[in-house]
């Protein structure tokens, strides 16, 4: 199971995520990089379940910032 934290005060945000990949009860890798920053460093994003399905979703995400701006209110992906 996958933690991601996100802690906020006022202009400054901290992330947290542990790296640890599973299959059922087997450690794949103990140090994955389960965050990632994008647009510019402007936004920081997590991931949790498949790696595969993880690269597929940032990538539309990565498309749908630069499509948007950075604004994510209202961004979708489909």
């Amino acid at each position: 199971m996958t933690t991601i934290l996100s802690v906020r005060k006022g202009n400054c945000v901290v992330m947290a995520g542990d790296g640890q990949v599973s299959m059922q009860n087997t450690i794949m890798k103990p140090s994955a990089r389960k965050l990632r920053n994008t647009f510019d460093g402007k936004v920081i994003a997590g991931f949790a379940g498949s790696t595969a399905d993880a690269f597929t979703l940032f990538e539309k995400f990565d498309e749908k910032l630069e499509q948007y701006n950075g604004k994510l209110l209202g961004l979708q992906l489909n």
